[in-house]
Order: structure tokens, then sequence, then C-alpha cells
């Protein structure tokens, strides 16, 4: 979790009341970029069932081994197409900022979703 209880994915809100009622199940992402920055929070907090439920199933691994030694710093939205809550298809681009042993990389995707039956999914890099 961010300092002072933020949320990691950078809307500044405590994560209690941003994304942490998405990784409980108690609300679902409205957006593909909800359900992206909550997916960049649940990589920050090591949430890997909620990683593999919000992951569509086409491309869904069947488990995930996150890396103790990695540490989510940041994220930065850059664009996004589509994904309003009435629509089925978006993209998110996005960078998101990472420590592993000491040293500062990144992570550039165009991330594509879709929306089944209300709820949003990660399918892959666009």
């Amino acid at each position: 979790m961010g300092a002072n209880g933020r949320c990691p994915c950078g809307r500044g809100e405590p994560y209690d009341e941003c994304c942490g009622p998405l990784h409980e199940g108690r609300r679902k992402a409205p957006t593909a970029e909800a359900l992206m920055r909550s997916r960049y929070s649940a990589f920050a907090v090591g949430d890997e069932d909620y990683l593999l439920a919000t992951w569509h199933p086409s491309t869904r691994p069947t488990s995930l081994d996150l890396d103790p030694d990695q540490r989510w710093t940041h994220l930065e939205v850059l664009a996004h197409t589509g994904g309003t809550p009435f629509q089925t298809t978006g993209t998110v681009e996005f960078r998101a900022h990472f420590r592993w042993r000491g040293e500062r990389d990144v992570l550039h995707e165009n991330s594509r979703f879709v929306r089944e039956d209300g709820v949003w999914f990660y399918v892959s890099p666009a």
C-alpha cells in the first residue's frame, strides 16, 4: 500500500475506498481504466487471486508467481480508447514503474480489455 494508506493506483484515495473494495469483491471495476488501475494495485499489494480472477479465461495463466523482490512504485496512465461502462472493449496505455533488486525499471504497455456480462477483464497487450 502507498504512503499514508493511499491506494497504489495513483488516484490519491485511501486504498480501503479505492481498489480495496474491488480486490475484496465488494465492487466491480466500472471501466477498463479502473480495472487496469486495480490490477496494478493488486501487483503492488501481492494479490495474485485478484489478478487471476480479472484475467480473461482465454489468456489467463494457470498460476502466478509474483516476485517479492519487485516493488511497484507508481503508475502513469497515458491514454485509453473505449472502455466505458457502455462499451465492451477498450485499451489502456500505461507505464508501471518498479524497483527490482535495487534497480529502477518501467513496464510500458497498451493493454486490451473486454467486458462480458457487465464485468471487465484484462486480455493481453494490444
